[in-house]
């Protein structure tokens, strides 16, 4: 079996709301490796009403964002794709993460916001995201949503409500 690393940073998180897409094994398979810190500045943002964690495409501003390294295969790939509407709402790279159990730096798929409007970039950047975090803001569930409310109306472009 052919696996991946990817990096989330947002509520695919152990203790986050969507870590169940990870450990469902109908979408296929996933290991934890480890946390990890991004090698480069990234402005990860809470926005919408909902409280979605957003890591924009802006490498050098902001902050280094701690998350998660996971090793998937393509199944779990494809579903994480679904679930981050990939292509159309973010964009999946591969980017350099360095692990914190050891000094070595390894590769891993990460989903980056490139179309947003520049008024994201005046919020707080955080380096880690956590639902009930210090920041103060929850998450929302879908479920619990007025899908009628455009949840990113600060992206741009034909990008829909995500999650």
């Amino acid at each position: 079996m052919a696996v991946q690393n990817v990096f989330v940073y947002g509520t695919l998180k152990q203790g986050e709301p969507n870590q169940h897409w990870l450990t469902n094994k109908r979408n296929g398979f996933a290991r934890f490796v480890g946390s990890a810190t991004s090698t480069e500045k990234y402005p990860l943002v809470i926005a919408s009403r909902y409280n979605i964690p957003f890591l924009l495409d802006k490498t050098g501003t902001g902050e280094f964002v701690t998350g998660e390294i996971y090793e998937v295969d393509d199944k779990m790939l494809k579903n994480l794709d679904v679930l981050e509407e990939y292509p159309a709402f973010y964009v999946r790279e591969e980017r350099l993460f360095k692990l914190s159990n050891n000094t070595s730096d390894v590769i891993a798929w990460v989903y980056l916001l490139q179309s947003f409007k520049e008024s994201l970039l005046e919020l707080p950047f955080l380096q880690e995201y956590r639902s009930e975090g210090v920041h103060g803001l929850q998450y929302c569930e879908p479920a619990l949503r007025d899908e009628s409310y455009d949840a990113c109306s600060d992206v741009q472009g034909k990008q829909k409500a995500h999650k």
